[in-house]
């Protein structure tokens, strides 16, 4: 049986693949992906090749590693995927706009690299934690929450992070799931008066200071969570547990996620 070679442009796509178990099989990433120990060890120790940016790979680097399958995510990325398929490339192009879909994705992952089974198996176990989440926050109290993906200017998080609010037993009033992040008014966020800001800075993980939010202009008087991006920013698994971290916060006496 062949070992497909796999080129992955999109971290989150190279996140799921490692999820899967198949991480052996990246013959190329970008910049922006975590490597785990194997990756791309079915193919020899050169691998796996950095291609480049997520948005701007180089897209003769790919062809020269002969992939079987090229991976992209995201509405950003859909013309890098089209580009790629002018080339003759295979590409399997995910873009997620909801929780429900990300999940959805995972069993998709797996049956874009020849592991569907695997994938199969990842979308049933994030369906499970999430019920296990449900549960536990069933019938209390939902604090209203304010979910910061960008700071400047300051962006409220869209796509598939309103979900993952509720999820974990919050109330969201920013962006409805499924739309885009869009630019947020501070006022609009001081009449909403939430409970939690959680801060989530694309490409910045958690290295952001809680004080240069908490300490704004603004009438705003909550607890200001940093949390590492990629707990919300991506639709891979990590976004299941971003859910787990979140519910964790809002709801600290539930001791499974506190």
């Amino acid at each position: 049986m062949t070992v497909p070679r796999v080129v992955s442009l999109a971290p989150s796509a190279t996140a799921t693949v490692t999820a899967l178990g198949a991480a052996e099989l990246l013959v190329g990433v970008t910049h922006h992906c975590d490597r785990s120990a194997d990756i791309g060890s079915a193919h020899g120790e050169e691998f796996p090749v950095a291609v480049g940016g997520w948005l701007n790979p180089d897209l003769d680097r790919v062809a020269d590693l002969d992939p079987d399958v090229v991976l992209t995510s995201d509405g950003l990325q859909s013309d890098l995927a089209e580009d790629c398929r002018e080339r003759g490339f295979d590409v399997r192009h995910r873009a997620p706009a909801t929780l429900d879909e990300a999940v959805e994705t995972f069993a998709a992952r797996g049956a874009d690299v020849g592991r569907p089974a695997a994938g199969e198996r990842l979308a049933a176990d994030s369906r499970r934690r999430l019920d296990d989440v449900a549960s536990a926050v069933e019938s209390r109290p939902r604090p209203t929450v304010y979910c910061e993906e960008w700071s400047d200017p300051p962006m409220a998080a869209g796509n598939w992070v309103p979900d993952a609010v509720r999820a974990a037993g919050g109330r969201y009033p920013f962006v409805d799931p499924g739309e885009r992040s869009r630019e947020v008014d501070l006022a609009a966020v001081e009449r909403a008066d939430p409970d939690h800001v959680i801060v989530h800075v694309c490409g910045h993980g958690d290295r952001v200071d809680p004080e240069t939010i908490a300490s704004r202009n603004w009438a705003v008087d909550a607890p200001v969570h940093v949390i590492d991006d990629s707990l919300l920013n991506q639709p891979s698994p990590a976004l299941i547990d971003g859910v787990e971290r979140l519910a964790g916060l809002f709801h600290p006496e539930t001791e499974t996620y506190s």
